[in-house]
């Protein structure tokens, strides 16, 4: 494969990511202004020209000039195999993106948060609000405000498919995002499970490096039920979900200062902020460098899981305008 078509290959993929991250069809202009998102420049007719290109392929539909293209059976397929080299690291991308497009002002409350995207059958959601309910008072998960959208509603970028109603979760990368912005440096490290004893984080005992990770860790841990987060409820014993970060330690007045502001915000998230060069629950740490636990937003939704509920899971979905959410006790 020459440099050139393995050049179109990649940008076709991308645009066959696009396709599958919006759920409803989307026309060149929109995609090109999404593509950006990817770090792919391709203008409108670019755009035109390789959708083309996917359309004699089989991997994409034309639904009429204003509706835009969908993606077919055999692309579908196409995204779920794509090239393993060019999905690996997928997850630390995306934090790098979404941390970018949080635009929050914690002063005044505006602009747009990170969040994770769950989708529950319509017939089960108010089950699955019984479920989560409780790890939402307690407080194991980012934050109590949420979003909720019916069945072709929107949610960020998302559309609700038919039968299926979405809720918006904040996603820990809120603290990345509001970090970066205040001029911090911040290592994501990787997504585990964190063990919990008498209401406190003892350590790691699973986990998964996003820099060599093509699926969302949570995801993956919430669908082979590695979680006990309504035992950690029940009794203060368990495992939940969490995320591990690090941080220069001459930033620690400054990051301390964000997550201040941040719970003002009704967004939290810090389990533990370690001093600089010691092990955080067993993890070792970088000289001159801060570890930090942050619990995982989709803990309410593995306690949904636990209670065996589906549900579909697209962790570190998208963002959404902070006014736009409300506390999960107003649902």
């Amino acid at each position: 494969m020459g440099f050139e078509t393995q050049d179109v290959e990649r940008k076709m993929l991308t645009i066959l990511k696009v396709l599958s991250d919006s759920q409803e069809s989307v026309g060149a202009r929109v995609i090109s202004r999404r593509l950006k998102d990817y770090g792919v420049e391709l203008g409108e007719r670019a755009v035109r020209y390789h959708l083309k290109l996917m359309d004699e392929r089989g991997l994409t539909r034309l639904l009429g000039r204003r509706d835009g293209r969908v993606l077919t059976e055999q692309g579908i397929e196409e995204v779920k195999s794509a090239l393993v080299k060019d999905k690996v690291g997928y997850s630390i991308s995306r934090i790098e993106l979404l941390a970018f497009r949080t635009d929050f002002n914690p002063q005044n409350r505006t602009g747009s948060v990170p969040v994770n995207i769950s989708l529950f059958p319509k017939g089960q959601f108010q089950k699955a609000l019984q479920a989560m309910r409780p790890a939402f008072t307690k407080e194991i998960c980012v934050s109590d405000l949420v979003a909720v959208a019916q069945e072709g509603e929107r949610l960020g970028d998302l559309v609700v498919p038919k039968g299926k109603v979405g809720l918006a979760t904040v996603c820990s990368i809120v603290f990345n995002g509001t970090a970066l912005k205040a001029g911090v440096p911040m290592a994501s490290g990787f997504s585990g499970i964190l063990q919990v004893r008498n209401n406190e984080p003892i350590r790691f005992v699973e986990l998964i490096q996003y820099a060599g990770c093509s699926l969302d860790p949570s995801e993956v841990f919430i669908r082979a039920r590695m979680t006990s987060v309504t035992q950690v409820i029940r009794t203060g014993e368990g495992k939940i979900l969490a995320t591990y970060r690090e941080i220069p330690a001459l930033c620690r007045p400054v990051v301390e200062d964000v997550v201040a502001k941040l719970r003002e915000a009704g967004l939290g998230g810090v389990l533990v902020m370690g001093n600089a060069s010691e092990t955080v629950c067993e993890v070792p740490v970088e000289l001159n460098r801060i570890g930090l636990i942050l619990v995982n937003g989709l803990n309410p939704v593995a306690a949904a899981v636990e209670a065996g509920l589906e549900v579909e899971n697209q962790g570190m979905s998208t963002v959404m305008d902070y006014q736009r959410l409300i506390r999960f006790q107003e649902l």
